[in-house]
């Protein structure tokens, strides 16, 4: 059964930085894109950042410059490093990915397989 955990998520200051991780299993994720969404307190969740299953990098405007998303196929593992957090960072975080290898989207719904997420606050 897929499955994708993500982890590291916590508190932090302004300027401050985390790195977060999604663990994937069940299947071999390599040549898929995957993507870090965000969902904060009465907002959709959106696109963070997402990479191809060629490496491939794609960011939300927001982020850009800030955060790099990475991949370390053998492992299945996925991680998004947050560097200069801001406040508006503050969101559940959620890692996911997709059956078929259909490339990045930054639409939620093209996704198939998503994490449980976790919290990342950012306070001043």
């Amino acid at each position: 059964q897929e499955r994708l955990v993500e982890s590291g998520g916590g508190q932090v200051q302004v300027g401050g930085s985390l790195k977060l991780s999604c663990s994937a299993s069940g299947r071999t994720f390599n040549g898929h894109a995957m993507a870090w969404f965000r969902e904060a307190p009465g907002k959709y969740r959106e696109f963070v950042a997402g990479i191809s299953g060629v490496g491939g990098q794609f960011y939300a405007d927001p982020v850009k410059g800030r955060f790099i998303i990475s991949r370390d196929k053998p492992a299945n593992m996925l991680y998004l490093q947050m560097n200069n957090l801001k406040l508006e960072d503050t969101a559940v975080y959620y890692c996911a990915t997709q059956r078929d290898r259909e490339g990045v989207s930054r639409y939620s719904a093209r996704y198939d397989y998503w994490g449980q997420g976790t919290q990342v606050t950012v306070s001043s």
